[in-house]
Protein backbone atom coordinates (compact mmCIF):
# COMPACT_ATOMS: atom_id res chain seq x y z
CA UNK A 1 0.00 0.00 0.00
CA UNK A 2 1.44 3.59 -0.79
CA UNK A 3 0.67 6.41 0.89
CA UNK A 4 2.50 10.18 1.00
CA UNK A 5 5.87 10.62 2.96
CA UNK A 6 7.03 13.95 3.31
CA UNK A 7 10.84 13.85 2.49
CA UNK A 8 13.33 16.94 4.37
CA UNK A 9 13.54 18.40 0.73
CA UNK A 10 9.78 17.97 -0.18
CA UNK A 11 9.20 19.60 3.21
CA UNK A 12 11.09 22.51 2.44
CA UNK A 13 9.76 23.12 -0.85
CA UNK A 14 5.65 22.44 0.71
CA UNK A 15 5.79 19.57 -1.77
CA UNK A 16 5.37 15.59 -1.24
CA UNK A 17 6.56 12.75 -3.08
CA UNK A 18 4.77 9.48 -3.59
CA UNK A 19 6.58 7.00 -1.96
CA UNK A 20 6.11 3.08 -1.21
CA UNK A 21 6.08 2.13 2.61
CA UNK A 22 6.91 -0.90 4.40
CA UNK A 23 8.11 -1.65 7.26
CA UNK A 24 11.65 -1.06 6.27
CA UNK A 25 11.05 2.22 4.90
CA UNK A 26 13.00 4.85 6.92
CA UNK A 27 13.03 8.85 6.37
CA UNK A 28 14.87 9.72 3.84
CA UNK A 29 16.69 12.53 5.03
CA UNK A 30 16.35 11.23 9.21
CA UNK A 31 19.54 12.36 10.64
CA UNK A 32 21.95 9.99 12.08
CA UNK A 33 21.09 8.35 15.13
CA UNK A 34 23.27 9.81 17.94
CA UNK A 35 25.56 7.36 18.86
CA UNK A 36 24.14 4.87 21.78
CA UNK A 37 24.70 6.21 25.72
CA UNK A 38 26.53 3.33 27.91
CA UNK A 39 26.74 3.23 31.66
CA UNK A 40 29.90 2.68 33.63
CA UNK A 41 30.44 0.71 36.48
CA UNK A 42 30.30 -2.46 38.70
CA UNK A 43 27.81 -5.02 37.17
CA UNK A 44 27.16 -6.16 40.30
CA UNK A 45 25.32 -3.29 41.09
CA UNK A 46 22.78 -3.65 38.45
CA UNK A 47 19.26 -5.34 39.86
CA UNK A 48 17.21 -7.09 37.44
CA UNK A 49 14.47 -8.81 39.98
CA UNK A 50 13.59 -10.09 42.93
CA UNK A 51 14.23 -7.52 46.41
CA UNK A 52 17.21 -5.70 44.80
CA UNK A 53 14.85 -4.36 42.22
CA UNK A 54 11.60 -3.30 44.94
CA UNK A 55 14.69 -1.95 47.00
CA UNK A 56 16.25 0.43 43.99
CA UNK A 57 11.73 1.39 43.71
CA UNK A 58 12.02 2.65 47.19
CA UNK A 59 15.57 4.32 46.87
CA UNK A 60 13.84 6.70 45.19
CA UNK A 61 15.77 10.03 46.05
CA UNK A 62 18.87 8.94 43.83
CA UNK A 63 18.57 8.98 39.88
CA UNK A 64 18.74 5.45 38.92
CA UNK A 65 19.76 4.22 35.90
CA UNK A 66 18.26 1.54 33.06
CA UNK A 67 21.00 -0.79 31.46
CA UNK A 68 20.87 -3.34 28.70
CA UNK A 69 22.17 -7.00 29.04
CA UNK A 70 23.11 -8.53 25.61
CA UNK A 71 20.42 -10.99 26.17
CA UNK A 72 17.89 -7.68 26.35
CA UNK A 73 16.59 -7.84 29.80
CA UNK A 74 16.59 -4.59 31.79
CA UNK A 75 18.17 -4.00 35.01
CA UNK A 76 18.20 -1.31 37.57
CA UNK A 77 21.02 0.42 39.44
CA UNK A 78 21.71 4.17 41.15
CA UNK A 79 25.77 3.27 41.20
CA UNK A 80 27.74 4.36 38.44
CA UNK A 81 27.96 6.79 35.73
CA UNK A 82 27.54 7.82 31.91
CA UNK A 83 30.42 6.44 29.93
CA UNK A 84 31.49 6.78 26.14
CA UNK A 85 30.43 3.12 24.36
CA UNK A 86 33.95 2.45 23.85
CA UNK A 87 35.02 2.60 27.89
CA UNK A 88 35.67 -0.44 29.33
CA UNK A 89 33.41 -2.28 30.84
CA UNK A 90 29.91 -1.03 30.17
CA UNK A 91 26.48 -1.39 29.46
CA UNK A 92 23.84 0.18 27.35
CA UNK A 93 21.72 2.54 28.77
CA UNK A 94 18.57 2.16 28.12
CA UNK A 95 17.18 5.42 29.99
CA UNK A 96 17.85 7.93 33.07
CA UNK A 97 14.75 7.87 35.83
CA UNK A 98 15.68 11.19 37.95
CA UNK A 99 15.33 11.47 41.82
CA UNK A 100 12.01 11.91 43.17
CA UNK A 101 11.25 13.04 46.34
CA UNK A 102 7.71 12.50 48.24
CA UNK A 103 7.03 16.21 48.61
CA UNK A 104 6.95 16.25 44.67
CA UNK A 105 4.15 14.05 44.70
CA UNK A 106 0.81 17.03 43.59
CA UNK A 107 1.03 20.05 42.81
CA UNK A 108 3.81 22.27 43.68
CA UNK A 109 1.42 24.97 44.31
CA UNK A 110 -0.16 23.70 47.17
CA UNK A 111 2.81 23.89 49.47
CA UNK A 112 3.51 27.39 48.50
CA UNK A 113 -0.10 29.13 48.62
CA UNK A 114 -0.61 27.14 51.90
CA UNK A 115 3.29 26.67 53.70
CA UNK A 116 3.61 22.69 53.89
CA UNK A 117 5.96 20.49 53.09
CA UNK A 118 3.54 17.89 51.42
CA UNK A 119 0.44 18.13 49.01
CA UNK A 120 -1.24 16.62 52.11
CA UNK A 121 -4.05 17.34 54.06
CA UNK A 122 -5.67 16.06 57.48
CA UNK A 123 -9.57 16.26 56.74
CA UNK A 124 -11.60 18.06 59.59
CA UNK A 125 -13.23 14.82 61.34
CA UNK A 126 -16.02 15.97 63.47
CA UNK A 127 -17.34 16.99 66.95
CA UNK A 128 -13.56 17.83 67.55
CA UNK A 129 -12.22 14.14 66.34
CA UNK A 130 -9.70 16.02 64.40
CA UNK A 131 -8.50 17.79 68.01
CA UNK A 132 -6.47 20.79 68.02
CA UNK A 133 -3.86 17.91 68.72
CA UNK A 134 -4.40 16.72 65.96
CA UNK A 135 -3.76 19.69 63.58
CA UNK A 136 -0.58 21.18 65.48
CA UNK A 137 0.76 17.58 64.64
CA UNK A 138 -0.34 17.45 60.94
CA UNK A 139 1.05 21.47 60.92
CA UNK A 140 4.55 20.45 62.54
CA UNK A 141 4.61 17.26 60.25
CA UNK A 142 4.31 19.04 57.06
CA UNK A 143 1.31 19.06 56.07
CA UNK A 144 -2.26 20.93 56.26
CA UNK A 145 -4.91 20.12 59.36
CA UNK A 146 -8.23 21.32 59.46
CA UNK A 147 -9.94 20.91 63.24
CA UNK A 148 -13.11 19.32 62.61
CA UNK A 149 -14.99 22.11 64.46
CA UNK A 150 -18.98 20.25 62.76
CA UNK A 151 -21.14 19.59 66.21
CA UNK A 152 -18.92 21.84 68.41
CA UNK A 153 -20.56 25.22 69.73
CA UNK A 154 -18.25 28.70 68.62
CA UNK A 155 -16.79 28.97 72.14
CA UNK A 156 -15.68 25.70 72.19
CA UNK A 157 -14.37 26.51 68.23
CA UNK A 158 -12.90 29.44 69.34
CA UNK A 159 -10.99 27.72 72.53
CA UNK A 160 -9.58 25.27 69.64
CA UNK A 161 -8.88 27.80 67.14
CA UNK A 162 -7.01 29.66 69.36
CA UNK A 163 -4.72 26.78 70.64
CA UNK A 164 -3.65 26.29 67.31
CA UNK A 165 -2.78 29.46 66.37
CA UNK A 166 -0.82 29.94 69.46
CA UNK A 167 1.18 26.80 68.41
CA UNK A 168 1.84 27.12 64.52
CA UNK A 169 1.76 30.50 63.73
CA UNK A 170 4.90 31.17 65.64
CA UNK A 171 6.12 28.30 63.35
CA UNK A 172 5.18 29.99 59.56
CA UNK A 173 2.61 26.71 59.39
CA UNK A 174 -0.89 27.06 57.99
CA UNK A 175 -3.60 25.32 59.26
CA UNK A 176 -7.72 25.94 59.05
CA UNK A 177 -10.94 24.56 60.59
CA UNK A 178 -14.07 23.31 59.11
CA UNK A 179 -17.22 25.31 58.50
CA UNK A 180 -20.50 22.50 57.48
CA UNK A 181 -23.37 23.31 56.40
CA UNK A 182 -26.26 23.59 58.98
CA UNK A 183 -29.47 23.80 56.75
CA UNK A 184 -31.42 23.91 60.45
CA UNK A 185 -29.33 26.64 62.05
CA UNK A 186 -28.06 29.33 59.40
CA UNK A 187 -27.14 31.16 61.92
CA UNK A 188 -24.21 29.12 62.87
CA UNK A 189 -22.43 29.32 59.86
CA UNK A 190 -22.43 32.85 60.30
CA UNK A 191 -21.17 32.77 63.35
CA UNK A 192 -18.05 30.54 62.69
CA UNK A 193 -17.49 32.95 59.24
CA UNK A 194 -17.04 35.82 61.47
CA UNK A 195 -15.47 33.80 64.35
CA UNK A 196 -12.92 32.56 61.22
CA UNK A 197 -12.35 36.55 60.16
CA UNK A 198 -11.45 37.90 63.41
CA UNK A 199 -8.83 35.14 64.48
CA UNK A 200 -7.17 35.21 60.83
CA UNK A 201 -7.91 31.39 60.38
CA UNK A 202 -5.78 31.37 57.42
CA UNK A 203 -7.85 28.23 55.54
CA UNK A 204 -11.64 27.03 55.73
CA UNK A 205 -12.70 23.99 54.79
CA UNK A 206 -16.78 23.87 53.15
CA UNK A 207 -17.88 20.60 53.73
CA UNK A 208 -21.82 19.11 53.11
CA UNK A 209 -23.00 22.14 51.44
CA UNK A 210 -25.82 21.31 48.68
CA UNK A 211 -26.48 24.60 48.07
CA UNK A 212 -24.34 28.42 48.47
CA UNK A 213 -25.12 30.81 51.37
CA UNK A 214 -24.42 33.98 52.39
CA UNK A 215 -21.91 32.70 55.23
CA UNK A 216 -19.94 30.54 52.45
CA UNK A 217 -19.71 33.62 49.99
CA UNK A 218 -18.86 35.86 53.09
CA UNK A 219 -16.04 33.17 53.97
CA UNK A 220 -14.28 33.44 50.64
CA UNK A 221 -15.08 37.31 49.89
CA UNK A 222 -13.93 39.03 53.34
CA UNK A 223 -10.87 40.58 53.44
CA UNK A 224 -10.48 40.36 49.43
CA UNK A 225 -7.73 42.82 48.60
CA UNK A 226 -5.33 43.83 44.95
CA UNK A 227 -1.57 43.08 45.74
CA UNK A 228 0.90 45.39 43.64
CA UNK A 229 0.44 44.02 40.64
CA UNK A 230 -3.01 43.94 40.93
CA UNK A 231 -4.07 40.70 41.30
CA UNK A 232 -6.35 39.78 43.99
CA UNK A 233 -5.74 38.22 47.30
CA UNK A 234 -7.44 36.18 49.33
CA UNK A 235 -7.07 36.75 53.08
CA UNK A 236 -8.11 33.46 53.45
CA UNK A 237 -7.98 30.21 51.78
CA UNK A 238 -11.51 28.45 51.18
CA UNK A 239 -11.35 24.86 51.00
CA UNK A 240 -14.54 23.03 49.05
CA UNK A 241 -15.32 19.27 49.91
CA UNK A 242 -17.42 17.86 47.20
CA UNK A 243 -18.58 14.47 45.49
CA UNK A 244 -21.06 15.82 42.81
CA UNK A 245 -19.88 17.69 39.43
CA UNK A 246 -22.98 20.08 40.53
CA UNK A 247 -21.95 20.91 43.54
CA UNK A 248 -18.60 21.60 42.33
CA UNK A 249 -19.59 23.42 39.40
CA UNK A 250 -21.19 25.95 42.52
CA UNK A 251 -17.46 26.10 44.20
CA UNK A 252 -15.86 26.49 40.39
CA UNK A 253 -17.97 29.49 39.83
CA UNK A 254 -17.84 32.93 41.26
CA UNK A 255 -20.49 33.57 44.03
CA UNK A 256 -24.05 34.41 42.41
CA UNK A 257 -24.33 37.83 42.04
CA UNK A 258 -27.40 38.57 43.82
CA UNK A 259 -26.10 37.17 46.72
CA UNK A 260 -23.30 39.64 46.55
CA UNK A 261 -24.98 42.48 45.71
CA UNK A 262 -27.44 41.49 49.09
CA UNK A 263 -24.48 41.53 51.35
CA UNK A 264 -23.20 44.63 49.95
CA UNK A 265 -26.38 46.27 50.87
CA UNK A 266 -26.49 44.78 54.45
CA UNK A 267 -23.02 46.16 55.31
CA UNK A 268 -21.36 42.36 55.34
CA UNK A 269 -19.73 43.06 52.54
CA UNK A 270 -17.66 45.98 51.11
CA UNK A 271 -18.18 46.76 47.77
CA UNK A 272 -14.67 46.27 46.57
CA UNK A 273 -14.64 42.73 48.29
CA UNK A 274 -17.94 41.89 46.35
CA UNK A 275 -16.23 43.41 43.08
CA UNK A 276 -13.07 40.87 43.53
CA UNK A 277 -15.31 37.91 44.30
CA UNK A 278 -17.06 38.28 40.99
CA UNK A 279 -14.22 37.43 39.28
CA UNK A 280 -12.82 34.56 41.20
CA UNK A 281 -14.19 30.95 41.70
CA UNK A 282 -15.87 30.91 45.37
CA UNK A 283 -13.14 28.06 46.35
CA UNK A 284 -9.79 27.96 45.60
CA UNK A 285 -9.47 24.40 46.41
CA UNK A 286 -12.00 21.80 45.56
CA UNK A 287 -11.61 18.37 47.13
CA UNK A 288 -13.30 15.56 45.77
CA UNK A 289 -14.26 13.38 47.85
CA UNK A 290 -15.31 9.56 46.59
CA UNK A 291 -16.04 6.70 49.03
CA UNK A 292 -15.48 7.82 52.42
CA UNK A 293 -16.62 7.87 55.95
CA UNK A 294 -19.28 9.94 57.24
CA UNK A 295 -21.13 12.01 54.36
CA UNK A 296 -20.59 10.44 51.01
CA UNK A 297 -22.19 9.73 47.87
CA UNK A 298 -20.28 6.20 47.76
CA UNK A 299 -18.45 7.76 44.26
CA UNK A 300 -15.23 6.01 42.99
CA UNK A 301 -12.81 8.43 42.48
CA UNK A 302 -11.34 7.22 39.45
CA UNK A 303 -14.70 8.39 37.78
CA UNK A 304 -15.77 11.44 39.82
CA UNK A 305 -12.12 13.72 39.81
CA UNK A 306 -11.24 13.30 36.47
CA UNK A 307 -15.13 14.86 35.85
CA UNK A 308 -14.54 17.28 38.11
CA UNK A 309 -11.20 18.22 36.79
CA UNK A 310 -12.55 18.57 33.16
CA UNK A 311 -15.19 20.79 34.98
CA UNK A 312 -12.54 23.29 36.02
CA UNK A 313 -11.45 23.62 33.33
CA UNK A 314 -14.27 24.33 31.40
CA UNK A 315 -15.53 27.31 33.88
CA UNK A 316 -11.65 28.77 33.75
CA UNK A 317 -12.05 29.37 29.82
CA UNK A 318 -16.09 30.46 30.65
CA UNK A 319 -15.01 32.87 33.29
CA UNK A 320 -11.52 33.78 32.10
CA UNK A 321 -9.51 32.94 35.30
CA UNK A 322 -5.97 34.15 35.72
CA UNK A 323 -4.98 31.49 38.12
CA UNK A 324 -5.56 27.97 38.48
CA UNK A 325 -7.75 25.51 40.99
CA UNK A 326 -6.59 22.96 42.66
CA UNK A 327 -8.57 19.69 42.64
CA UNK A 328 -7.86 17.02 45.62
CA UNK A 329 -8.68 13.53 46.14
CA UNK A 330 -10.31 12.11 49.40
CA UNK A 331 -11.98 8.81 49.78
CA UNK A 332 -10.32 5.66 49.93
CA UNK A 333 -6.82 6.91 50.76
CA UNK A 334 -5.72 4.00 53.43
CA UNK A 335 -2.35 3.03 51.31
CA UNK A 336 0.25 3.89 49.76
CA UNK A 337 -1.33 2.47 46.43
CA UNK A 338 -4.23 3.98 46.77
CA UNK A 339 -3.02 7.17 46.49
CA UNK A 340 -0.48 6.80 44.39
CA UNK A 341 -3.34 6.08 42.22
CA UNK A 342 -5.11 9.99 43.37
CA UNK A 343 -2.01 11.42 42.13
CA UNK A 344 -2.04 9.89 39.39
CA UNK A 345 -5.07 10.51 38.06
CA UNK A 346 -4.31 13.75 38.54
CA UNK A 347 -4.60 15.00 41.77
CA UNK A 348 -3.24 18.45 42.99
CA UNK A 349 -3.34 17.25 46.96
CA UNK A 350 -4.80 14.33 48.53
CA UNK A 351 -6.71 14.16 51.96
CA UNK A 352 -6.70 11.48 54.03
CA UNK A 353 -10.12 11.23 57.32
CA UNK A 354 -10.92 7.75 58.25
CA UNK A 355 -7.40 6.74 58.61
CA UNK A 356 -6.21 9.29 61.35
CA UNK A 357 -9.08 8.66 63.71
CA UNK A 358 -7.32 5.80 64.66
CA UNK A 359 -4.39 8.10 65.48
CA UNK A 360 -3.19 8.77 69.06
CA UNK A 361 -3.80 12.34 68.38
CA UNK A 362 -7.45 11.99 67.64
CA UNK A 363 -10.47 12.91 69.53
CA UNK A 364 -12.05 9.26 69.79
CA UNK A 365 -11.29 7.36 72.62
CA UNK A 366 -9.06 4.62 73.24
CA UNK A 367 -11.63 1.79 72.98
CA UNK A 368 -13.00 3.64 69.70
CA UNK A 369 -9.22 3.39 68.19
CA UNK A 370 -9.07 -0.16 69.53
CA UNK A 371 -12.22 -1.04 67.11
CA UNK A 372 -10.80 0.84 64.09
CA UNK A 373 -8.01 -1.14 64.36
CA UNK A 374 -9.67 -4.46 63.90
CA UNK A 375 -11.42 -2.98 60.93
CA UNK A 376 -11.42 -4.82 56.88
CA UNK A 377 -12.75 -3.58 53.78
CA UNK A 378 -16.26 -4.91 54.70
CA UNK A 379 -17.25 -3.63 57.83
CA UNK A 380 -18.78 -0.66 57.34
CA UNK A 381 -22.28 0.17 56.66
CA UNK A 382 -24.43 3.39 55.82
CA UNK A 383 -26.83 4.48 58.42
CA UNK A 384 -29.40 7.65 58.96
CA UNK A 385 -27.42 11.01 59.33
CA UNK A 386 -28.08 12.48 62.63
CA UNK A 387 -27.53 16.17 61.37
CA UNK A 388 -29.89 15.65 58.26
CA UNK A 389 -32.05 13.13 59.87
CA UNK A 390 -35.22 14.24 58.33
CA UNK A 391 -33.70 14.92 54.77
CA UNK A 392 -33.28 10.81 54.56
CA UNK A 393 -28.97 11.48 54.22
CA UNK A 394 -27.08 8.69 55.07
CA UNK A 395 -23.17 8.41 56.69
CA UNK A 396 -20.78 5.37 56.01
CA UNK A 397 -19.92 3.89 59.83
CA UNK A 398 -18.23 0.98 61.22
CA UNK A 399 -20.30 -1.88 61.21
CA UNK A 400 -17.92 -4.46 62.93
CA UNK A 401 -18.53 -4.18 66.85
CA UNK A 402 -21.17 -2.12 67.07
CA UNK A 403 -25.27 -2.33 66.28
CA UNK A 404 -25.36 1.63 65.69
CA UNK A 405 -26.19 1.25 61.79
CA UNK A 406 -28.87 -1.31 62.07
CA UNK A 407 -30.38 0.71 64.93
CA UNK A 408 -30.40 4.29 63.34
CA UNK A 409 -31.81 2.91 59.99
CA UNK A 410 -34.89 1.15 61.95
CA UNK A 411 -35.13 4.86 63.88
CA UNK A 412 -35.76 6.44 59.81
CA UNK A 413 -38.07 3.48 59.32
CA UNK A 414 -40.26 4.54 61.37
CA UNK A 415 -40.05 7.97 61.14
CA UNK A 416 -40.94 6.83 57.38
CA UNK A 417 -44.03 5.37 58.55
CA UNK A 418 -45.71 7.09 61.38
CA UNK A 419 -46.58 10.72 62.01
CA UNK A 420 -45.83 10.91 65.69
CA UNK A 421 -44.52 8.86 68.52
CA UNK A 422 -47.70 8.51 70.10
CA UNK A 423 -48.82 6.50 66.63
CA UNK A 424 -45.68 3.64 67.05
CA UNK A 425 -46.90 0.11 67.84
CA UNK A 426 -46.71 -0.86 71.74
CA UNK A 427 -44.13 -3.46 70.79
CA UNK A 428 -41.93 -1.09 68.40
CA UNK A 429 -42.10 1.42 71.32
CA UNK A 430 -41.41 -0.58 73.82
CA UNK A 431 -38.64 -2.38 71.91
CA UNK A 432 -36.97 1.21 71.65
CA UNK A 433 -37.06 2.02 75.06
CA UNK A 434 -35.60 -1.40 76.08
CA UNK A 435 -32.94 -1.36 73.78
CA UNK A 436 -31.91 1.70 72.24
CA UNK A 437 -33.23 4.57 74.55
CA UNK A 438 -32.47 2.57 77.35
CA UNK A 439 -35.34 4.45 79.28
CA UNK A 440 -38.67 6.06 78.93
CA UNK A 441 -39.25 8.25 75.61
CA UNK A 442 -41.12 10.90 77.73
CA UNK A 443 -37.66 11.26 79.46
CA UNK A 444 -36.13 11.35 76.49
CA UNK A 445 -38.21 14.17 75.19
CA UNK A 446 -37.69 16.05 78.13
CA UNK A 447 -33.82 15.92 77.89
CA UNK A 448 -34.28 16.69 74.21
CA UNK A 449 -36.16 19.74 74.69
CA UNK A 450 -33.78 21.11 77.68
CA UNK A 451 -30.92 20.45 75.23
CA UNK A 452 -32.95 22.96 71.78
CA UNK A 453 -34.04 25.20 74.69
CA UNK A 454 -30.63 26.13 75.44
CA UNK A 455 -29.26 26.37 71.64
CA UNK A 456 -32.35 26.49 69.25
CA UNK A 457 -35.57 27.40 70.94
CA UNK A 458 -37.37 27.65 67.74
CA UNK A 459 -36.89 23.75 67.14
CA UNK A 460 -39.29 23.13 70.26
CA UNK A 461 -41.73 25.76 69.43
CA UNK A 462 -42.29 23.64 66.16
CA UNK A 463 -41.81 20.22 67.71
CA UNK A 464 -44.79 21.24 70.05
CA UNK A 465 -46.96 21.91 66.60
CA UNK A 466 -46.19 18.66 64.89
CA UNK A 467 -45.88 15.83 66.25
CA UNK A 468 -43.63 14.22 63.26
CA UNK A 469 -40.80 17.06 63.66
CA UNK A 470 -40.97 15.72 67.71
CA UNK A 471 -40.48 12.81 67.16
CA UNK A 472 -37.52 13.20 65.08
CA UNK A 473 -36.04 15.49 67.60
CA UNK A 474 -36.11 12.13 69.95
CA UNK A 475 -34.79 10.10 67.66
CA UNK A 476 -31.97 12.19 66.92
CA UNK A 477 -31.14 12.40 70.70
CA UNK A 478 -30.10 8.89 69.89
CA UNK A 479 -27.91 9.50 66.67
CA UNK A 480 -26.16 12.48 68.16
CA UNK A 481 -25.68 10.61 71.92
CA UNK A 482 -24.33 7.76 69.87
CA UNK A 483 -21.10 9.86 68.41
CA UNK A 484 -20.31 11.77 71.75
CA UNK A 485 -20.07 8.00 73.80
CA UNK A 486 -17.57 6.73 71.05
CA UNK A 487 -15.53 10.14 71.94
CA UNK A 488 -15.60 9.57 75.46
CA UNK A 489 -15.34 5.90 75.42
CA UNK A 490 -18.87 5.22 77.31
CA UNK A 491 -18.40 1.63 78.37
CA UNK A 492 -21.80 0.71 78.99
CA UNK A 493 -22.66 2.16 75.18
CA UNK A 494 -20.27 0.16 73.66
CA UNK A 495 -22.35 -1.35 70.77
CA UNK A 496 -23.93 2.03 70.22
CA UNK A 497 -20.61 3.99 69.29
CA UNK A 498 -21.16 5.66 65.91
CA UNK A 499 -17.93 5.72 64.60
CA UNK A 500 -17.50 7.39 61.14
CA UNK A 501 -15.13 4.79 58.86
CA UNK A 502 -15.11 4.00 54.99
CA UNK A 503 -12.96 0.88 53.70
CA UNK A 504 -9.56 2.68 53.61
CA UNK A 505 -9.60 1.99 57.24
CA UNK A 506 -9.83 -2.02 56.37
CA UNK A 507 -7.02 -1.39 53.68
CA UNK A 508 -4.97 0.87 56.11
CA UNK A 509 -4.93 -2.41 59.13
CA UNK A 510 -4.27 -4.66 56.16
CA UNK A 511 -1.17 -2.69 54.57
CA UNK A 512 0.39 -2.12 58.35
CA UNK A 513 -0.28 -5.85 60.07
CA UNK A 514 3.01 -6.65 60.91
CA UNK A 515 4.59 -3.33 61.56
CA UNK A 516 5.01 -0.67 63.91
CA UNK A 517 1.79 0.43 62.67
CA UNK A 518 0.04 -2.30 63.20
CA UNK A 519 0.20 -1.25 66.98
CA UNK A 520 -2.76 1.51 67.79
CA UNK A 521 -0.13 3.05 70.16
CA UNK A 522 2.18 3.93 67.31
CA UNK A 523 -0.14 5.38 65.01
CA UNK A 524 0.58 9.06 64.63
CA UNK A 525 -0.46 11.70 62.46
CA UNK A 526 3.18 12.15 61.14
CA UNK A 527 3.59 8.59 60.67
CA UNK A 528 0.41 7.49 59.01
CA UNK A 529 0.93 10.49 56.50
CA UNK A 530 4.47 10.23 55.49
CA UNK A 531 3.87 6.26 55.42
CA UNK A 532 1.44 7.15 52.70
CA UNK A 533 3.73 9.41 50.67
CA UNK A 534 6.99 7.94 50.90
CA UNK A 535 5.04 4.65 49.72
CA UNK A 536 3.30 6.50 46.81
CA UNK A 537 6.46 7.99 45.94
CA UNK A 538 8.14 4.05 45.92
CA UNK A 539 5.20 3.18 43.64
CA UNK A 540 5.70 6.08 41.39
CA UNK A 541 9.03 5.25 41.12
CA UNK A 542 8.28 1.82 40.61
CA UNK A 543 5.53 2.50 37.32
CA UNK A 544 8.72 4.98 36.09
CA UNK A 545 10.68 1.74 35.63
CA UNK A 546 7.70 -0.59 34.19
CA UNK A 547 7.44 2.53 31.55
CA UNK A 548 11.18 2.01 30.47
CA UNK A 549 10.40 -2.01 30.08
CA UNK A 550 11.68 -2.95 33.22
CA UNK A 551 10.35 -6.57 34.24
CA UNK A 552 8.57 -4.93 37.84
CA UNK A 553 7.10 -7.72 39.98
CA UNK A 554 4.69 -6.91 42.52
CA UNK A 555 6.75 -6.52 45.07
CA UNK A 556 7.79 -3.34 43.31
CA UNK A 557 4.55 -1.99 43.87
CA UNK A 558 4.45 -2.49 47.83
CA UNK A 559 5.99 -0.55 50.80
CA UNK A 560 6.30 -1.53 53.97
CA UNK A 561 5.44 0.61 56.88
CA UNK A 562 8.88 1.97 58.60
CA UNK A 563 9.60 4.78 60.89
CA UNK A 564 10.63 8.34 59.01
CA UNK A 565 11.80 11.81 59.65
Amino acid sequence: MDQFIRTGEAKRAGEARKLPVDSQTLWRDAPSPPPELAWHGDAAAIHFSGPGLAEMCRTMRKPAFVVRLPSGALGVGVAGALADPGQSPTLPLAGLVPAFYPEWLGCRSFAERHRTRFAYVVGEMAHGIASARMVEAAGKAGFLGFIGTAGLAPTKVEDMARGVKAALEPLGVAWGANLIHSPGDSGLEGALVDLYARLGVPCVSASAFMSITPAIVRAAALGLTRDSKGRARRARALFAKISRPETARLFLSPPPAEMLRALVATGQLTEGEAELASHLPLAEDVTVEADSGGHTDNRPLAVALPRVAALRDELALKFSYDRRTRIGAAGGLGTPAAVAAAFALGADYVLTGSVNQAAVESGLSPAARAMLANVDVADTAMAASADMFEMGVKVQVLKRGTMFAARANRLYDLYSRYDGLSELPLEARATLEKDIFQAPLEHIWDETRAFFAARAPAEIDRAEQDAKHQMALVFRWYLGNSIRWAIHGDPTRRVDYQIWCGPAMGAFNSWSAGSFLGDPEERTVEQIGKNLLEGAAAIQRAQAFRSMGVATGADCFQFSPRRLQ
